[in-house]
Formats: structure tokens, C-alpha cells, sequence
């Protein structure tokens, strides 16, 4: 179990072990849900507007692949990473199947460690998706190490979990306070549980990520994401409300960018490019 004063490494040995144990179920876990599948189309909306089809796309957290076939799929080439062996493993398997292995390479890396990339670049965009990145308390060791493996022009887009969640807060009035509040006062972290492995996660903000980037980047797009619908945790609500959930959609569209919901998502999609 991870305990208060868990060091970096131990943390991210914890993460690993967790996700490659989940690796093999992920895909069934996620994949069937329709408020995933709109949050994952919204991202992936997000990054075309900015990144030219043909471009070559550093992605971190990769995960089983799922964003790194589609956007091979779309004209992209991927280099996808990842500090779980058990995700980069069904990654593998997955490109092969899908006959994309000129189009996505993957590698082991923690994306606290990018100066060790065996392929270090530079690319015309980093991607980086789901809260993968809360997933450290040393964010600002992987905002320091973009430019280097970033072009002149080039972007990043960066999906992560904010310290306010409009929709959380709201299940106090449901009795829920400790998920209700659970990302308040959480500077130290909180610790996630999966697959028997526990392991901290912090919470960060989009002004933590402009101040970390702002010497050698521009924002470009600020975006809330799952602000006026749910987030996925609330499972099953596209399903049994999609008229309700459709509006919601349409409102979440119009206001995404708009102050104050960009800062009230589940998480919040920012994209910088590099000056």
C-alpha cells in the first residue's frame, strides 16, 4: 500500500504494476460507454483542429492504443508510450492486427523520464490523454522536458483532471462528501486503488500548466471537458437518458470554451504551441 511519504519512483512502480494488471480488461471496461466514446471523440476533434494529418505524434500515457490507431488511421505517425509493459504489450498486439506497424511505434518510457526517449524527436505534437498526467506529483518535470521534444509550431495537447469538478461537488446534496470534496485540500495527493495496487494521484489546474510552460508556449485552446455532461462515473447515464444526455451535449459544445465551464469539467483539455 502506498503511504503518505511514497517517493516518485515508488509511485510510479505502483501505477505500473496496477495498470498492466488491468491491461487485459481495459478495453472491455471502457470502451462500451457513451459518454467515453463522446469524451474520447471530443479529444480527438480537439487535436485535429490543431494538428496537421500527416504530422508526427508523441503520445504519452498510450494506454492499450486506442487514440494511437486512430489517429494512424487518420494519416498520423505515432509514437506511442507508455510506463505499463502489460498496456504497451496489448498496444502491440493491436497495431499488428490493425496492420499499422509503419505508422505507430511504441516504447517503455514514464513521461517523467522523457530525456531517456530512445526516440527523442523533436515531433510536431505531444498528446497526452485522460488524466494520465495526474498520475505524478512532478508535473513540472514533464512540462520542463516539451520543448525540447516539440518543433517550433508544434503543439501540445494535454487532457487532465482540475481541482474543481462542478458535477463532483454537486454529490453533496446526494450524502457523497468524501467524492464530493475528495479534490479539495489534496496537495499531497490522493491514492487510487486498482487491480489491487494502490498509488497517488494529484490534481492540477490550467493556470499550474500555463505557468510551467509559459517561457516557451503559447495557449492556443482551453477547453472543459464532461462540464454540463457527466462524467463517466455516472455510469450508464448516455444510455438511460440519451435525449437528456444528447442536450447536454449540444450545451457542452457550445460552452466548452466559455468562462467560467472551461474551468468546471471533470478534466480540461489545453493544447500550447510551441513559440
Amino acid at each position: 500500500m502506498v503511504n503518505a511519504d511514497v517517493s516518485a519512483p515508488d509511485n510510479e512502480l505502483h501505477a505500473e504494476a496496477a495498470f498492466s494488471a488491468q491491461s487485459g480488461v481495459f478495453d472491455q471496461i471502457y470502451s462500451t460507454d457513451a459518454i467515453i466514446e463522446y469524451k474520447r471523440a471530443r479529444v480527438r476533434q480537439h487535436v485535429l483542429n490543431f494538428v496537421p494529418v500527416g504530422s508526427r505524434l508523441l503520445e504519452l500515457n498510450a494506454g492499450t492504443g486506442e487514440d494511437a490507431i486512430f489517429f494512424a488511421q487518420q494519416g498520423y505517425r505515432v509514437h506511442a508510450t507508455d510506463i505499463s509493459k502489460g498496456m504497451q504489450n496489448v498496444l502491440a498486439t493491436k497495431v499488428k492486427a490493425a496492420g499499422l506497424d509503419a505508422q505507430v511505434s511504441n516504447e517503455i518510457c514514464s513521461f517523467t523520464q522523457l530525456n531517456e526517449l530512445k526516440d527523442g524527436g523533436p515531433y510536431d505534437a505531444v498528446f497526452s490523454n485522460f488524466g494520465g498526467l495526474n498520475c505524478t506529483g512532478e508535473l513540472d518535470k514533464v512540462l520542463a522536458s516539451l520543448p525540447a521534444l516539440i518543433k517550433s509550431g508544434g503543439t501540445a495537447t494535454l487532457v487532465i483532471i482540475p481541482k474543481f469538478c462542478l458535477w463532483e461537488t454537486l454529490l453533496v446534496f446526494k450524502g457523497k462528501f468524501r467524492t464530493a470534496f475528495r479534490r479539495f485540500n489534496a496537495a499531497g495527493g490522493r491514492k487510487a486503488h486498482i487491480e489491487g495496487e494502490y498509488f497517488k494521484c494529484w490534481y492540477y489546474n490550467p493556470s499550474y500548466v500555463i505557468k510551467h510552460t509559459t517561457q516557451h508556449f503559447d495557449v492556443v485552446a482551453l477547453e472543459g471537458l464532461c462540464t454540463i455532461v457527466p462524467p463517466s462515473y455516472i455510469e450508464g447515464f448516455g444510455d438511460k437518458y440519451p435525449s437528456l444526455f444528447n442536450r447536454l451535449k449540444k450545451w457542452e459544445d457550445r460552452l466548452k470554451a466559455a468562462w467560467p465551464f472551461k474551468y468546471m469539467g471533470d478534466y480540461f483539455v489545453i493544447t500550447l504551441r510551441r513559440k
